[in-house]
């Protein structure tokens, strides 16, 4: 069994967050119990009833069956799907970087100092997919990030401890591992579980896949997964995150991150 490492934070409350991100949070996204009862959306009765009933594996295939058939972005594309997915609720000419909280400009994005640009979030050397079209280029893990930032993270998988990240108060980085802001947690753990279940090897990308380590290098995998669960148990959705999901439903590519509207599922599908 790998040894997790023990600097452990109490979660900062809503109330904690940055201004731009310190929205109302509707009761659908207060914090549940949720390994015990499944919440309801309105898209159960539609988009997920395939889904509804199923554990484990058969669980894991229908939601891929469901999420699968989505639009593809080109990485060009995704620019501009950022400033519409990520949008700052309080200043409609920023976005909001995913570690650091900063509300920035849109039209500030490109590779130099203080600039901003686009973090794959499931690190795109993990299944050397890069940025080809599909998990190269979805917007359900591509988030933008402040360009030093995002080079500090690098390719590193998800774990707690390490040593705090310059201009991103509140994260934590040591050799192997990367640790996000508390308001964030839950956010990276869906994006990354997202991602284990939309891509199974079908049309050329790869099987990409959660397992309890770090320092994965170029196999498709992601760590560590114990954490990434107890973060998506911590740290539920909140407003941002779910107007995020719709967007990228309604606007970009039409499908949706199962784990926003039923963060239970995970439990269900990795217990």
């Amino acid at each position: 069994m790998p040894v997790l490492k023990t600097r452990w934070k109490r979660l900062a409350v809503v109330g904690a967050l940055p201004l731009a991100l310190a929205v109302p949070m509707p009761a659908s996204a207060a914090p549940a119990d949720l390994g015990v009862a499944d919440r309801v959306t309105a898209y159960d009765d539609t988009y997920y009833e395939p889904a509804l009933g199923k554990t484990g594996e058969e669980l894991k295939v229908a939601l891929n069956d469901i999420i699968s058939t989505n639009d593809q972005l080109t990485y060009d594309d995704v620019w501009e799907a950022l400033k519409v997915t990520d949008q700052d609720p309080a200043n409609p000419d920023n976005v909001i970087l995913l570690y650091s909280g900063r509300s920035q400009g849109k039209d500030t994005n490109g590779g130099g100092a203080d600039q901003w640009n686009r973090e794959h979030t499931w690190a795109k050397s993990h299944g050397d997919f890069g940025t080809a079209v599909g998990p190269g280029t979805d917007v359900h893990h591509l988030r933008p990030t402040d360009v030093s930032v995002n080079s500090e993270r690098g390719n590193k998988d998800f774990d707690m401890g390490g040593s705090p990240v310059d201009e991103a108060e509140g994260n934590f980085t040591d050799e192997d591992s990367f640790e996000p802001r508390d308001e964030v947690k839950g956010d990276v753990a869906r994006m990354i579980m997202y991602m284990a279940v939309r891509y199974e090897g079908e049309d050329g990308a790869p099987d990409l896949e959660l397992n309890d380590n770090v320092d994965n290098g170029s196999a498709p995998l992601m760590g560590r997964q114990s954490v990434l669960l107890e973060w998506n148990a911590q740290d539920p959705p909140d407003e941002f995150e779910q107007n995020r999901n719709q967007v990228i439903y309604d606007q970009f590519q039409h499908n949706r991150n199962p784990f926003v509207d039923h963060p239970e599922w995970a439990a269900e599908i990795w217990n």
